[in-house]
């Protein structure tokens, strides 16, 4: 008896899929499939639950939190096509910003508050968040010729730049990142000189 009512209380569980901790190390972040996005605080070895955020209409596979520079920000992606961008003010949590994507990644904290994210129809958006307060979104069409699946940054400088930099001068910035399609292509985009982000190298999928 006791046996069964362990493995039923296990099946109500729903789906664990995905779990991010923040910059601090102490508020690991979980999606699952009842649509759900929880926060919890681990501090002094015990766990409490501080917030369950609902705004998807399907399961939530990926989330992930913005450097704290911006202050406690948290995207989550879901399988309604949707990524929302929470954020904490004064204790609560409340939904910023929503836009239709496949996947999501923050930059290096170096560019600002950006998320790239892929969209399902193959197009990869910028969303920027401006001094005004607003969310700035800048979308190209057809980065994939199918399903955008993945998107991964670059670190902000290149290997050597912080110790080859002759001394009080910054090093350069280079905005890149990666996309991976469900046309088996994996594709590097790269800022231009005139500040447009323009696609470069492709790596087909062996």
């Amino acid at each position: 008896m006791r046996t069964g009512f362990l493995l039923a209380s296990r099946a109500a569980l729903p789906l664990q899929h995905d779990a991010q901790v923040d910059y601090g190390g102490t508020r690991p972040a979980s999606c699952s499939a009842d649509r759900s996005v929880k926060i919890c605080d681990v501090l002094n070895g015990g766990q409490t639950l501080i917030a369950d955020l609902r705004g998807h209409e399907g399961p939530v596979w990926p989330v992930a939190w913005a450097h704290p520079t911006y202050g406690n920000v948290l995207a989550s992606c879901s399988y309604d096509r949707k990524v929302i961008i929470w954020k904490e003010e004064n204790g609560t949590w409340e939904k910023t910003h929503e836009h239709t994507v496949n996947s999501v990644c923050w930059a290096p904290r170096d560019y600002g508050l950006i998320l790239a994210c892929g969209s399902w129809d193959g197009a990869i958006s910028l969303l920027t968040y401006t001094r005004l307060g607003q969310w700035e979104v800048r979308k190209t069409n057809s980065a994939h010729t199918i399903g955008c699946n993945a998107v991964s940054w670059a670190p902000a400088v290149g290997p050597g730049s912080l110790t080859d930099q002759p001394s009080g001068q910054k090093p350069n910035y280079t905005e890149k990142f990666a996309l991976a399609g469900c046309d088996n292509l994996i594709k590097l985009w790269e800022e231009e000189e005139d500040g447009q982000r323009e696609e470069g190298q492709k790596l087909e999928a062996q």
